[in-house]
């Protein structure tokens, strides 16, 4: 049966999928962060090894994500493990699934008033932070987490955890206004 608009929402996915940050920002996504092997320079590995950074969507389970890899590799001589914050390995990682903050009157219509009037006729879109966040805590203990941004970044020279990370000076200045007016009104009856 055919959803109606699922064919448009449909394109506008493989459109996004297209761009690597916004594919990140709709899809679960890894990405191997470190990869080690062998114990010399002049032989073949014995063992390899990588650790796969993931960025999982809310609803989906940590466990979900690594059955997930193991499907994908297909192949039983490789072990998928999880890396609990410890730095231990394990075979099972958390089953508790993510769950996405909901839209919040206090938090949603200060932003959509300073965003029509900084930037008339853009919306205000929910999605996934391709970062991490310490949202992952306060959202599962029930505290509704949302990252707002009001800066322009440049998507052709994007220099998020680089060495050399910058951003244009007119840029910082609309995003502290940015911030200025947003913060005044979500603390302001």
């Amino acid at each position: 049966m055919q959803v109606p608009g699922q064919g448009r929402c449909l394109d506008a996915v493989g459109r996004l999928s297209k761009d690597p940050i916004d594919n990140a920002t709709i899809r679960t996504t890894g990405l191997a962060t470190r990869l080690n092997g062998g114990h010399v320079d002049n032989a073949l590995p014995q063992t390899a090894q990588a650790n796969v950074n993931c960025r999982v969507l809310p609803g989906h389970s940590l466990e979900e994500i690594r059955l997930d890899l193991e499907r994908v590799v297909a192949d039983r001589r490789i072990k998928v493990q999880f890396r609990e914050i410890s730095g231990a390995l394990v075979d099972h990682a958390p089953d508790q699934r993510g769950f996405e903050p909901p839209p919040r009157k206090e938090v949603f219509d200060p932003l959509n008033q300073v965003v029509g009037e900084m930037w008339p006729g853009t919306p205000v879109l929910i999605d996934m932070s391709p970062g991490a966040s310490d949202g992952r805590y306060t959202n599962a203990a029930g505290m509704p987490a949302y990252a707002v941004s009001g800066v322009v970044y440049d998507r052709d020279d994007i220099r998020a955890r680089g060495k050399d990370k910058r951003e244009r000076v007119v840029w910082f200045l609309g995003g502290v206004d940015f911030y200025y007016r947003f913060l005044k009104g979500v603390t302001t009856e």
